[in-house]
């Protein structure tokens, strides 16, 4: 059987920690930047953890057993 090949656009969006949880970016920081407000933006650029819901999902796409 072949290797298995992660996704490559979920490889640039997600990455491991070191407990094996999965961090992502938050959304809505690209552009139209000057309606929200310096708290928004600042809470924005942080990394967050991936929901439980979608964590096995995520791992699918990257190739990452349990």
């Amino acid at each position: 059987m072949p290797k298995m090949k992660p996704n490559s656009g979920a490889k640039k969006r997600f990455h491991l920690t070191g407990s094996g949880k999965i961090k992502r970016k938050h959304a809505y920081k690209r552009h139209i930047l000057t309606k929200k407000s310096t708290k928004q933006k600042r809470r924005l650029g942080k990394f967050v953890l991936v929901g439980k819901t979608d964590e096995g999902n995520v791992r699918r796409l990257l190739c990452i057993g349990k």
